[in-house]
């Protein structure tokens, strides 16, 4: 079996990462921050090692605003919610994930404008730097595409989002734990992960990252409740991260999270990307050569993650997603990918495309194998 499904959540998981949930389990089952006991104070010990290994990973300013959720959506909604008030101008791309749209959409009384970007998916930054007026209060923007892969300049979007005088909320569902993430060099104010894609951790973790700039007393929390915390008062605490983490934690995820974030630390970022890199250009440059077949995205495995979608002429995606998963073993998502804002962009909404999204744990013989697979599924 091959599987190519990783921008949707990462398998295997390292040993480590199953040997770590499985520790706190036995040996740290207490309530994080709750009690006074041995088994409390180790659990809570686990969850802090968690937040200096992601603080480190991603160079936050402080672990204290390393803010744990159950997902990128999660932490997203956290900031839009808690930042966002009726007459806000908004900025984002018309790249983004539902999990920046649906919310924004919900969100009423805001102004909220979208960035064009082209069919590759490149943002348009000279409209950018016209639509992200003086007075904007937040810009949104997905650090990669779930569905081509194109990565943003966001870098280049921070310095004209923070001269308009607004934060920059980064969603790097697709590039934490796969490309350098350095939220203070890149001017960074929000940073949304999630745990179960490239840190190679559990489903049900990720979190957001508040950068040094952001006063967290201007944001709203998005729950409220006990936190081990104050508990002499029925206001919701200030202090970080007990504002935005509210009721028990996930503990035995967080663990599992901090291990997968210590993998990929060990691993090394730039022996990741590398490894992605080679297999993105052999994705793409193997399927360019197949008659009938359109790569949606960059030419260039540089500009992009490893996640590579295809159409083929008069072939239903749906059709050949089931006959690479039946006839040849190899995993893969079809359809809109939760993005249908990306997909107006590439030109391939309503249907969707077929989005071969290889690992960390890939290889390249896997990636050629799954080329010579696609070949077969068109042909037969």
């Amino acid at each position: 079996m091959i599987y190519l499904d990783h921008a949707a959540t990462s398998w295997p998981k390292p040993p480590e990462v199953m040997q770590a949930m499985a520790d706190f389990l036995a040996r740290a089952g207490g309530n994080p921050g709750r009690s006074g006991h041995r088994l409390s104070i180790e659990a809570g010990r686990i969850v802090y090692d968690a937040r200096e290994a992601v603080a480190e990973l991603f160079n936050a300013p402080d672990p204290l605003r390393v803010i744990f959720t159950l997902n990128a959506t999660h932490a997203i909604n956290i900031a839009l919610a808690g930042l966002l008030r009726p007459g806000d101008r908004v900025v984002t791309s018309g790249m983004e994930h539902n999990a920046v749209m649906r919310p924004l959409r919900g969100i009423e009384g805001i102004d909220l404008a979208v960035i064009s970007c082209r069919r590759d998916g490149a943002l348009d930054l000279a409209e950018a730097a016209r639509l992200i007026t003086p007075g904007t209060r937040l810009v949104v923007l997905n650090h990669a595409s779930n569905v081509c892969g194109t990565i943003q300049p966001v870098a280049e979007v921070a310095a004209i989002a923070h001269r308009a005088g607004a934060l920059l909320l980064v969603d790097a569902a697709q590039t934490a734990g796969v490309l350098p993430i350095d939220v203070q060099r890149m001017g960074i104010d929000l940073l949304a992960f999630t745990g179960h894609k490239g840190l190679l951790g559990p489903p049900g973790t990720g979190g957001l990252i508040l950068g040094a700039g952001v006063d967290a007393g201007q944001i709203a929390p998005f729950m409220r409740g006990g936190t081990g915390s104050r508990s002499e008062s029925e206001e919701q605490p200030e202090d970080l991260p007990d504002k935005f983490e509210a009721g028990t934690p996930n503990g035995v995820g967080i663990a599992g999270l901090g291990a997968g974030v210590r993998w990929v630390r060990a691993r090394g970022m730039d022996a990741i990307r590398t490894h992605e890199v080679a297999l993105a250009h052999t994705l793409i440059a193997g399927l360019a050569e197949i008659p009938g077949l359109k790569v949606h995205g960059p030419s260039d495995a540089e500009l992009c993650t490893a996640t590579v979608s295809f159409t083929a002429a008069g072939r239903r995606v749906s059709e050949i997603g089931w006959r690479l998963d039946e006839e040849h073993d190899v995993l893969c998502r079809v359809g809109l990918h939760c993005a249908p804002a990306a997909h107006r962009t590439l030109g391939t909404f309503p249907e969707g495309t077929v989005r071969l999204a290889p690992g960390v744990f890939t290889t390249l013989d896997d990636v050629q194998a799954a080329v010579r697979a696609v070949a077969e599924a068109l042909a037969a």
